[in-house]
C-alpha cells in the first residue's frame, strides 16, 4: 500500500519527526528511509534505538499510527495509475489483494475511499506472524484469494517487499519510489503504473514459463 497504491511515506516521515519532538528524541531523513517497507514493530524497535525514547515498539507504532491516520483521513494520497490499474484488474474479473505491513486500522480509510474498487482480500501486518520480507504476507494473500503464489504478479516499491514476494514464489514487478530497489530474479522494473494494464502483467508471468 505505502509508497505503491498511496504515497504515504512523506506522511510516515513528517509522523516520526512529529513523535520525536513529542518525546524530546532524534530522528534524521537516513533512519525514515531505512524503515520504508518494514513490519511495523520492526520499525517500533528501531525508532525506540534510535531515536532515543522512552517508549516501548508497541507503544511507539500505536502513536505514530494516530498521526497517520489523522492525516490519511484528511487526504488519500493515490499514486499515479494505481487506482485505473485496480479498476482494469477488477473488470477483467482479476482478483487481487492488498498485502502491506501496515495495521487495518490505517488501511481502512484507503479502502473507503476505493469504495467499490477495492481488493478481494486484504493482508494487514497485524494479522500475520512474521511481516515482509518474510513471504508470509504474500503466501497468506495467496492463499486467500485461492490462488498459487507462483500465479500472482507482486507490485512493490521497496527491496523488502520485493524480498518477501519472491520468497513466496510470486512475480515482483518493482515501481521504486522514495528508496532505489536492486534488480535481481524474479524482479521486473517499471517508472511507473500509468498506462499498465491487466496484459502487462499477464506477460510478466508468461515470460517466467
Amino acid at each position: 500500500m505505502d509508497g505503491t497504491l498511496v504515497d504515504t511515506e512523506p506522511y510516515w516521515f513528517e509522523s516520526e519527526y512529529a513523535l520525536a519532538e513529542r518525546h524530546a528524541g532524534t530522528w534524521s531523513d537516513e533512519h525514515a528511509l531505512n524503515l520504508v517497507g518494514n513490519d511495523l514493530l520492526e520499525s517500533g524497535r528501531y525508532i525506540r534505538e534510535h531515536m532515543g525514547i522512552d517508549l516501548t515498539p508497541e507503544q511507539v507504532v500505536e502513536e505514530l499510527l494516530d498521526l497517520m491516520v489523522a492525516r490519511t483521513r484528511v487526504r488519500v494520497p493515490w499514486r499515479p495509475g494505481a487506482r485505473e490499474l485496480l479498476a482494469d484488474l477488477r473488470s477483467a474479473g482479476v482478483p487481487t489483494a492488498l498485502v502491506t505491513m501496515s495495521y487495518r486500522r490505517l488501511v481502512d480509510p484507503v479502502l473507503e475511499a476505493l469504495g467499490d474498487q477495492g481488493f478481494d482480500a486484504v493482508v494487514t501486518g497485524d494479522v500475520v506472524t512474521r511481516g515482509k520480507p518474510d513471504p508470509e504476507p504474500y503466501l497468506r494473500a495467496a492463499a486467500e484469494l485461492g490462488v498459487a503464489p507462483q500465479d500472482c504478479v507482486a507490485i512493490e516499491d521497496s527491496d523488502t517487499g520485493a524480498r518477501s514476494a519472491a520468497a513466496a514464489g510470486c512475480a515482483v514487478l518493482c515501481v521504486p519510489l522514495h528508496v532505489p530497489v536492486p534488480p535481481g530474479p524474479p524482479r521486473t522494473f517499471a517508472d511507473s503504473l500509468v498506462g499498465l494494464h491487466p496484459g502487462d502483467l499477464d506477460a510478466l508471468l508468461r515470460a517466467r514459463a
